[in-house]
């Protein structure tokens, strides 16, 4: 039977203040963004007089709705695309033995070495004479190059840990590498898959150079540059600015909760999904 020991209660302790640490800031962007403008006190002070007014006001002045349905498209459009071309690139890199395959995935890996912020000019060139500028396909075609190799890399590590046994008795029954792979191998992924997947829709969603970048001159934003609008040189209106932050969040938040199981099976390396 476990005893209850002095250490067991130290280390609550430390758990809760760990929780705390983590949850003030959610508790100041909640609090702020449920408070009326003529409320001047603290942002620690609980709101008395909660409105929902903000969010109803910054989703109107900062355009939010179409903010939201860009960035849902373009996220939703390049993971998509990353998780397939990763997927599909990592398993003959991860199986065969051959020489072009440890070269082929080390010229991959250049890819998170080398910041993109080196190619910005070349790329922005590129994307205006294919006449993308100001398009949200230009954003989808930029993060489906550039989350590839992180992609392909955790794909990669996955695949070298999974046995072969399963595919060697497909092979045997008939089966041909893409057969294979889709309905043996994809299955044993999803652990991995789901956790690249989180990882990529977080990077794109909150991604704000690249929009402003790409989009700057056009009436299409995507939610960071939308928030962004509410901050202004001179004067800011944090209520509406921490409405629209919150109204940002909940998507992402939402992805992360429904998968939440899945994606600690995927970091701990698990084949449950």
């Amino acid at each position: 039977m476990t005893r209850y020991t002095t250490k067991t209660f130290a280390l609550e302790m430390l758990m809760i203040a760990v929780a705390i640490v983590f949850a003030f800031p959610v508790y100041v962007l909640v609090n702020l963004a449920i408070r009326s403008p003529s409320d001047t006190s603290s942002p620690i002070a609980l709101t008395q007089s909660p409105t929902l007014a903000n969010f109803s006001q910054a989703w109107q002045e900062g355009g939010l709705g179409g903010a939201l349905i860009n960035s849902v498209i373009v996220t939703a459009v390049s993971v998509l695309i990353v998780l397939v071309v990763s997927s599909l690139a990592a398993y003959p890199l991860a199986r065969s033995t051959a020489h072009w395959s440890r070269g082929t995935f080390l010229v991959i890996m250049l890819g998170l070495i080398l910041p993109f912020q080196l190619a910005a000019l070349p790329l922005y060139q590129t994307i205006r004479d294919l006449g993308l500028l100001g398009s949200v396909w230009s954003l989808v075609l930029f993060y489906a190059g550039l989350q590839v190799p992180f992609t392909t890399f955790l794909y990669v590590g996955f695949l070298r840990a999974l046995p072969r046994d399963f595919e060697e008795a497909a092979t045997i029954d008939g089966c041909g590498p893409l057969t294979a792979f889709r309905y043996v191998v994809l299955p044993m992924l999803k652990p991995i898959t789901v956790t690249a997947l989180v990882l990529n829709t977080v990077s794109v969603w909150n991604d704000f150079f690249t929009p402003l970048l790409y989009l700057s001159g056009s009436d299409q934003q995507t939610m960071p540059v939308a928030v962004a609008g509410f901050v202004g040189q001179f004067v800011s209106d944090w209520n509406l600015i921490f409405a629209a932050l919150l109204i940002s969040i909940v998507p992402v938040l939402a992805v992360y909760l429904s998968l939440q199981r899945s994606i600690i099976n995927g970091f701990a390396g698990g084949l449950k999904g």
